[in-house]
């Protein structure tokens, strides 16, 4: 059974720095492009980031790119979203998403609250 269980999320001030972690399971982690996928309140879906397997290439929307970062550790199964300079707009529930074109599992989302 496919598990992504995101943790990390919270409330941090603009300006300020987090990191979000997704513990994998159920699956080959090392060989699956990961990303990650945010719902701000009262909007939809909005892509972020992704990494891909076995080289680990990756892409950002152009709203975060610069500031977030995204990685993964084949060897502990954990994909990474290292967030800075964040503002009030990155607020949302940040999910951890197996595969990027086509997404076959989320995990339950993390709260990112960036307010002071």
């Amino acid at each position: 059974e496919v598990q992504l269980v995101e943790s990390g999320g919270g409330l941090v001030q603009p300006g300020g720095s987090l990191r979000l972690s997704c513990a994998a399971s159920g699956f080959t982690f090392s060989s699956s492009p990961m990303s990650w996928v945010r719902q701000a309140p009262g909007k939809g879906l909005e892509w972020v980031s992704v990494i891909r397997g076995r080289g680990g290439t990756t892409t950002y929307a152009d709203s975060v790119k610069g500031r977030f970062t995204i990685s993964r550790d084949d060897a502990r199964s954990t994909l990474y979203l290292q967030m800075n300079s964040l503002k009030p707009e990155d607020t949302a529930v940040y999910y951890c998403a197996k595969g990027y074109y086509a997404i076959d599992h989320w995990g339950k989302g993390t709260l990112v609250t960036v307010s002071s």
